[in-house]
């Protein structure tokens, strides 16, 4: 993930090389092995939404991550026009590094319409200002240094809510697995919705897939596990900012065969339903 805010509007900033195809560039000085997922997925999503209508808005993403990233070489999106109907519009993207297809994501777009309208209540949890910055948490668990976090996830600010692990919460066992969180990204954006869209994305890869962890007593970066992301899928309900604060409502109900299953409510500050979202990953463990 991107070291500021300005390197993560950089990323999204593809460079077109022909009609449906784009090229996105990586990220400076990273230190990973393979490409961040949520990059992939919020370059793919850039890519989508320059080739559709002013008009239409991103309603949902559904994709697969297929094969790791190489970070020593740009990534390919080709973007195929599945659709164009009256009302929504449908890209498939793929995304391709070594002449093979790393990712695959169907988006649909549609025309703003008015109807019914409901939604869930957000979980009453105290404010970012009251939540733990990612920053001291890494400190306090030994996770790495502090300066080497900034330098990889810099890009978004995030503070720590709280989960239920078992020795929190003896009553695991009657309750779903809960883990949540506040993020925004760390200073303001451009008035463009796709950036918005495709930032909040690249964010949403971050934290879900360790939700399926919380019951386990393992964190997502411990050595016993080896994690990796399967399929991912992202419903926009409402506009929002991804440069204002963001609630994480993460929830996971299963885990087996090395998968875990996550979901996630996304709410702003106002309490106001804007994303859902679901992922299965890897979370196999390490072999010794």
């Amino acid at each position: 993930m991107p070291a500021s805010v300005n390197e993560v509007v950089e990323l999204l900033e593809l460079e077109p090389l022909e009609v449906g195809l784009f090229r996105g560039s990586q990220p400076r000085n990273s230190r990973l092995r393979r490409v961040f997922g949520g990059q992939v997925a919020a370059q793919a999503t850039m890519a989508a939404h320059h080739t559709v209508p002013e008009d239409r808005r991103l309603h949902s993403l559904h994709a697969y991550f297929i094969l790791g990233g190489d970070p020593a070489i740009p990534i390919v999106y080709d973007v195929e026009n599945v659709r164009d109907g009256r009302s929504f519009t449908t890209r498939r993207v793929a995304a391709r590094q070594h002449g093979e297809i790393i990712f695959y994501m169907t988006a649909s777009f549609q025309r703003e319409e008015s109807g019914w309208e409901h939604q869930d209540a957000m979980p009453e949890v105290p404010g970012p200002d009251e939540a733990t910055p990612m920053s001291e948490l890494v400190e306090l668990i030994g996770a790495g240094s502090v300066d080497q976090w900034h330098a990889e996830w810099g890009g978004y600010d995030m503070r720590y809510v709280g989960d239920n692990r078992p020795a929190d919460d003896p009553a695991r066992a009657a309750v779903p697995a809960v883990q949540r969180m506040w993020f925004k990204a760390a200073g303001e954006l451009p008035d463009d919705e796709a950036i918005h869209d495709a930032a909040f994305t690249y964010y949403s890869d971050f934290s879900l897939l360790g939700a399926s962890l919380v019951p386990h007593g393992v964190m997502i970066n411990s050595p016993e596990v080896s994690p990796a992301s399967l399929d991912h899928t992202i419903w926009f309900h409402r506009p929002f900012r991804t440069d204002q604060w963001l609630l994480y409502d993460q929830t996971s109900p299963s885990a087996s065969g090395a998968r875990g299953f996550s979901t996630a409510k996304v709410f702003t500050q106002d309490g106001i339903l804007v994303a859902s979202v679901a992922q299965e990953g890897l979370i196999r463990q390490a072999k010794k």
